[in-house]
This record gives structure tokens, C-alpha cells and sequence, in this order.
């Protein structure tokens, strides 16, 4: 996760990441294979931020990447791939809304299902300061959260969670990149406004 406030530069072109997408939408199922490998970590943690529920997750997550394989021939440009697939796994999750069976994002109550979501997503376990850390950061998180309108907050689990840049923001929410700023800006000045993260962020830094 990219720390607020910091901006890192926008991501350079990856020439293996357009390999694997250019061999997968020649039918390599090898290819797509290990494009799932790449992916599937940051995806499912993505999809649990809002969820809440690993095995909503990895239903959701299943479906994009069956999708992902259905559509991938119509990539036009491999480069893209990333914000393409971020974009699968957004609309999965509207289209699971619709049918009602998640509960708003950062709801009450979100402290003890984040702590299994946060489990599922490191099976291998940490210690039990890691542990407490984790649900430490997320007491703290919550409130910050419930501060944003939904689209500010999309925007900065978008950018400081699953670290995409600007223009493959734009491309998730489908709307522009001054847009995608303005709502940044809106969540950052919230963020600096609070007190508890921005000290904790101070004490978890290197």
C-alpha cells in the first residue's frame, strides 16, 4: 500500500506483462495461467477491502478471471491489461450489490469481519504483534472511511490499497482523471485531518 501523501510516478511500460496478455489472447493457456498467478493475490485483497467476506471474495474473484479469459481478445492494447482486469473485478462487485447480498462498505461492525478477511489473505499467518497491528490500523481506518463520499473512497482504496495510478483509476470508475484528482484531493485533506491515522502512519514508519 502506497503511503497517503506520498505520489509515485506513474508505472512504466511492462514488456513481459504484455507478453503474457499478447500469448494469452493467442489461446496460451499457459499464458493466462500464470497472468492469474501475477494477479490473484492483489485482486482477491482487493475484492475482501469490500467485501468483507473471504468466500464472497473468492467467488467474485473466480468469476473475473473467467470473464477476464471470455473477453480477453478484445483487449486492444495489452498494455492496459491491468486497469482492464481492475475494472472486471469493480463492475463484479456493483453487479454484486445489485443483487443484495453485500452490506455497504465500511459499515459498523466492519472490525471483527476485516480481521478474517485480513487472515484470508495472508494464509500463511503472522505473529501476534503483526496481528495486532492489523486490527489496530483498521479501528483506525474505519472512521476515516465513514468521512468519504463513496466516490472518494473508491478512489483512495483505488490508488494507496491496490495502488493503481490516476489514469487506470479513471479507467475502473470510467470517468476522468481530473475527476479521479478531485476526489483524491477531497480524501487527502479529510485523511490530513485526522489525527489518529495520520500519528499512527508517523509510528509505523521506517
Amino acid at each position: 500500500m502506497t503511503p497517503p501523501g506520498h505520489t509515485a510516478p506513474a508505472p512504466a511500460p511492462d514488456p513481459e506483462l504484455r507478453a503474457l496478455v499478447e500469448a494469452a489472447a493467442g489461446g496460451r493457456r499457459d499464458a493466462f495461467g500464470r497472468l492469474v498467478e501475477r494477479y490473484r493475490e492483489r485482486l482477491f485483497r482487493m475484492i475482501c477491502y469490500r467485501v468483507r467476506s473471504p468466500g464472497d471474495a473468492e467467488d467474485i474473484l473466480q468469476d473475473v478471471f473467467v470473464q477476464a479469459l471470455r473477453n480477453l481478445r478484445r483487449l486492444k492494447d495489452p498494455d492496459r491489461f491491468q486497469s482492464w482486469i481492475y475494472t472486471i473485478a469493480a463492475n463484479r462487485i456493483k453487479d454484486h450489490y445489485r443483487r443484495g447480498r453485500w452490506r455497504a462498505l465500511f459499515v459498523g461492525g466492519a472490525v471483527e469481519e476485516t480481521e478474517g478477511a485480513e487472515s484470508a489473505v495472508d494464509p500463511a499467518g503472522q505473529d501476534t504483534l503483526d496481528a495486532m497491528a492489523r486490527k489496530d490500523f483498521w479501528r483506525r481506518l474505519e472512521p476515516f472511511m465513514k468521512q468519504l463520499s463513496p466516490k472518494e473512497r473508491e478512489v483512495f482504496l483505488l490508488r494507496f490499497m491496490d495502488d493503481l495510478d490516476i489514469k487506470e483509476i479513471a479507467d475502473v470508475v470510467h470517468t476522468s482523471e481530473s475527476t479521479v484528482k478531485t476526489h483524491l484531493y477531497r480524501a487527502l485533506e479529510k485523511f490530513k485531518g485526522n489525527r489518529f491515522l495520520r500519528d499512527y502512519l508517523k509510528e509505523a514508519a521506517p
